[in-house]
């Protein structure tokens, strides 16, 4: 019983946040908070333009979602995959086990810093 509260609870939140994302462009309302780390130092951090990426997902604007913020697009299949894994963890411990193998942690923490770096070089 408690598991499924969780989940619907969970499901809900993310209609909702969804649709708030849907509806609201992050880049001209101020609902949605700006990157502390970006107005400080005028770097961006790995998740700058992340809330305008999943505004423009949800808007069907891959393209746009990309140039936004890549590295979150990319990560997209990969986080639902974890938490898959995260939620069949005793019926899939293999998977599980897998996943979080620290040579695939440590490669992800290498790829975000690598994008961090790359895109305020490049200014992508």
């Amino acid at each position: 019983m408690r598991r499924s509260l969780v989940i619907t609870v969970v499901i809900v939140l993310l209609l909702v946040f969804g649709f708030i994302y849907y509806a609201i462009d992050p880049a001209t309302s101020t609902v949605f908070p700006r990157c502390t780390f970006l107005t400080l130092t005028g770097y961006k951090c790995p998740g700058c333009g992340s809330q305008r990426a999943i505004h423009a997902l949800l808007n069907g604007d891959i393209k746009g979602a990309l140039g936004y913020n890549a590295m979150l697009i990319v990560a997209i299949p990969w986080i639902a995959l974890c938490l898959f894994a995260e939620g069949q963890r005793t019926r899939r411990p293999r998977l599980y086990e897998r996943l979080n193998a620290p040579l695939l942690i440590w490669l992800f923490l290498v790829a975000v810093l690598a994008w961090w770096v790359l895109r305020n070089i490049f200014n992508w």
